[in-house]
């Protein structure tokens, strides 16, 4: 997380319609739990207000990131089934499925109501996340290609960089 994070404007889970991210995660048969806001988020590994991941579901609070939310939410979409059988609050994975993973959720924030790529990509930003090219924005429009391949291997996006809305095997 970013230092400064508490301080930047990031889309949080409590300003999506509701239902938003259970309706986009329905296809890939995840579960979307909220927990209270007083209570920690299982799963989490990062802790604090981030995302968790047990199995299925994707844990999270009011003051979770949305950025948080899909990242974990597709890293389950990325990983095998393997290891989804076994998937605790971590998710693991290496360098190729950590970029698929951020290119995905870019392309899952144009299909959840209350959020699109762009917001995604400055929350990102704001947040921390580091590309070479200095923003999330330039590395997706310019160093994302092995990105994209990584995910159309798996058949995890089409032919035009859409979701294909299954999980990997």
């Amino acid at each position: 997380m970013n230092e400064n994070a508490n301080t930047l404007t990031i889309t949080r889970c409590a300003e999506l319609e509701p239902n938003a991210l259970q309706d986009l995660l329905m296809p890939y048969a995840m579960l979307v739990e909220h927990v209270a806001s007083h209570e920690a988020i299982p799963g989490s590994f990062w802790g604090e207000e981030e995302a968790g991941l047990i199995g299925n579901k994707l844990l999270v609070r009011a003051d979770t990131p949305v950025h948080s939310a899909l990242h974990e939410a597709c890293h389950y979409i990325c990983m095998d089934q393997p290891r989804r059988e076994g998937l605790h609050t971590d998710a693991g994975g290496g360098y190729d499925e950590e970029n698929g993973v951020c290119y995905l959720q870019i392309l899952l924030a144009d299909q959840l109501r209350g959020m699109d790529r762009q917001q995604m990509m400055r929350d990102m930003d704001a947040w921390g996340y580091s590309f070479r090219l200095g923003s999330t924005a330039e590395w997706f429009k310019f160093d994302a290609a092995d990105a994209a391949n990584w995910l159309r291997q798996y058949n995890l996006i089409d032919a035009h960089g859409m979701p294909t809305w299954k999980l990997r095997l």
